[in-house]
């Protein structure tokens, strides 16, 4: 079975992306039950079908395959809106790499990172521009900001 460890985060200074370059995403969901979520992505030019299980701390089942571009276009179509739009930057920091999610369209605003670890007792070395930890909050999920949109929180605390 494949497992996803990550913990999430949200980003205080975006400076750290001016030197970084990203990719465009695009992505849906066929389905966002509470005990599995089955995504279509694309990203860039790349097609992407997951299925992850109900997240446990850090931890989720999660299962992930290649699929073709042309598929993934017409996926995207049946899917739950709004489709997340973002731009994902990588950026390495201490031996790992972190995901800068940059929102746009109906979650424009939001910016989070996300570090995927080998193991739940990593040691995880925080990046001075990483702001408040948001690993437990289901509001951040990305199946979440389909139905709850980040243009409709009345503040990324409440």
């Amino acid at each position: 079975m494949g497992t996803e460890i990550e913990r999430k985060f949200l980003v205080r200074d975006r400076a750290v992306l001016d030197a970084a370059t990203g990719i465009a995403y695009r992505q849906g969901y066929l389905s966002t039950d509470p005990g599995r979520t089955v995504r279509i992505r694309r990203a860039g030019d790349v097609g992407y079908v997951t299925i992850k299980g109900v997240s446990r701390g850090a931890t989720r089942a999660e299962f992930e395959y290649e699929i073709p571009l042309d598929d993934a276009v017409e996926l995207l179509a049946l899917c739950q809106r709004p489709i997340i739009e973002k731009t994902r930057y990588r950026i390495d920091h201490a031996g790992l790499t972190w995901e800068v999610d940059v929102f746009e369209g109906d979650n424009a605003g939001l910016v989070v990172a996300e570090v995927e670890l080998p193991s739940v007792d990593t040691v995880v070395e925080i990046p001075p521009w990483v702001g408040d930890e948001v690993t437990g909050d289901a509001r951040y999920f990305n199946a979440n900001l389909v139905k709850h949109p980040f243009r409709d929180w009345a503040s990324p605390s409440g």
